[in-house]
């Protein structure tokens, strides 16, 4: 009752976000194993790729997809056949990456192909623009911006007002339980349940009483959960300024 939810709340703000911090730093200073699946027919897009710093270029195998889910390598990219002839000519075509979801480092490994792709893409539209004498805003007439007029207090507020009181609840009822059951199923293994109900007090005041008990217990655990929580918090939040890198919220871009 009072062990947990000191020790839970630390563990799962202070403990968690030191942990994956150190996990995130590790992942991105790896350099990741990638794979290039075909493009022997375009060696303009292979130099590059090959030249591309960040990640380490593996031999072809037919079993890629088992070493990226063996964590051997950590993604892949399919290159389709004349992709350097289609670029040129301007032919839709599409390119494949391969990963692992879920795995921190699959995931810094592919978005790195992803963001290689993604500026070959936008030079190729820059380089056809100006060979044709046309501005970029052909393609983007417009920027759209958003930009948050609430103060940080308030934004962390309601991140964290949706799961507050989950673990609230949770701890009030693990606070409950077990003195809820010592007070029924425990008297009654000790053999102590026999001599309450033999004493002179009315049924109605023994329930009341046990209730009142476990709802006590119940309250001190809120309460405690929260004082933790809040001490907790603060303490992250005044690290979290210090830290240099901060958890990434998805590992992919919208193109």
């Amino acid at each position: 009752m009072i062990v947990v939810p000191l020790l839970l709340m630390p563990l799962l703000t202070i403990g968690l976000g030191v942990v994956l911090v150190r996990q995130v730093r590790q992942a991105r200073e790896e350099v990741p194993n990638v794979m290039i699946l075909g493009g022997e027919d375009s060696p303009k897009v292979r130099a590059e790729l090959e030249k591309l710093e960040g990640v380490q270029i593996v031999p072809q195998k037919p079993d890629y997809a088992e070493e990226i889910s063996g964590k051997q390598i950590r993604a892949a990219v399919e290159i389709p056949a004349g992709f350097d002839a289609k670029l040129a000519a301007g032919e839709p075509m599409g390119v494949k990456i391969y990963m692992y979801e879920g795995e921190l480092k699959s995931g810094f490994g592919a978005e790195r192909l992803q963001n290689f792709f993604r500026d070959l893409r936008d030079r190729t539209i820059r380089e056809r623009l100006e060979a044709r004498r046309l501005p970029e805003s052909m393609i983007r007439p417009f920027d759209i911006t958003q930009r948050n007029v609430a103060p940080p207090e308030k934004v962390s507020g309601a991140l964290l007002g949706g799961l507050v009181p989950y673990f609230v609840i949770l701890l009030c009822l693990t606070g409950a339980m077990y003195p809820a059951m010592d007070l029924t199923a425990g008297e009654k293994e000790r053999g102590t349940i026999e001599t309450i109900l033999c004493s002179p007090v009315s049924r109605t005041h023994l329930v009341l009483g046990k209730f009142l008990m476990v709802l006590t217990a119940s309250v001190a655990t809120a309460v405690l959960s929260i004082l933790s929580m809040t001490v907790s918090l603060a303490w992250e939040r005044k690290c979290c300024k210090t830290w240099p890198i901060a958890p990434p919220a998805r590992f992919f871009k919208s193109p």
